[in-house]
């Protein structure tokens, strides 16, 4: 048995464990403004495959979302950050002054966005994702 030991351990020293692989680095985070009837900036320009954090927050009178069904679709991101989007609706909806985080790994392409509180995205509240 010691032998066993032994022999085990010179193997693993001959035979170093492969360097861990570092996570793809995070990009800085990024914050969308939902305003009264805008979203600032109007169009986020992403990275697809590298994870971001979104910060979205409220800065309205009211409430509002930033819809982007398609663009939350597409995205990976674990369940807590997928219950955030509604799931399936890919919809974040904030109540006045709220703010919260979003945190995915985007997918290639060119997404639309808007507010989908009645009349908002008519008065300008809409946007574009564009993920390369």
């Amino acid at each position: 048995m010691r032998y066993l030991f032994v022999a085990a351990a010179i193997t693993a020293l001959a035979h170093p464990a492969a360097a861990p692989v570092a996570a793809a680095p995070q990009a800085a985070p990024v914050e969308v403004v939902l305003a009264n009837f805008s979203f600032t900036p109007e169009e986020l320009h992403l990275h697809a495959g590298q994870s971001t954090t979104i910060h979205f927050v409220n800065t309205g009178s009211g409430g509002h979302d930033f819809t982007a069904a398609e663009f939350f679709a597409a995205a990976t991101m674990d369940a807590a950050n997928r219950a955030k989007v509604g799931g399936a609706k890919g919809r974040v909806s904030l109540g006045k002054g709220q703010a919260i985080d979003v945190t995915l790994l985007p997918r290639a392409g060119e997404y639309p966005a808007h507010c989908s509180h009645f009349l908002h995205s008519s008065m300008g509240m809409t946007g574009k994702i564009r993920v390369d």
